[in-house]
């Protein structure tokens, strides 16, 4: 990566890490009716029928985060896939956890 590019890419994900002040996080959690806010993060909870179902689904999740460098909490009991999102270097929630709760409904859709 240039330098240039280097410098933009830092900036733009400094500027996405920026904690959510209440407002804007209730507006946030509007596009993404499923997660609820608890303890400086967002969660939720998808169950599937099957067990693999749900390790299909995780691995999916698993290259988005990658791709997005932003990692879930992931809890799975059987056929319940429990997820947490915050940013930790923030402490609590950002626009980061909002986009890839938004990209994980629409996993599950």
């Amino acid at each position: 990566m240039a330098s240039g590019n280097l410098a933009q890419h830092l900036s733009k994900t400094y500027l996405m890490s920026e904690l959510l002040e209440d407002d804007d996080l209730t507006a946030a959690l509007k596009k993404c009716p499923e997660w609820e806010y608890e303890k400086k993060a967002i969660t939720r909870t998808v169950e599937f029928e099957e067990f693999m179902d749900a390790i299909d689904f995780v691995n999916d999740l698993a290259e988005i985060a990658e791709e997005a460098q932003h990692h879930p909490d992931i809890v799975i009991k059987h056929t319940k896939v429990f997820l947490k999102l915050t940013t930790d270097d923030a402490g609590g929630v950002t626009d980061l956890d909002i986009e890839l709760a938004q990209r994980v409904d629409n996993l599950v859709d």
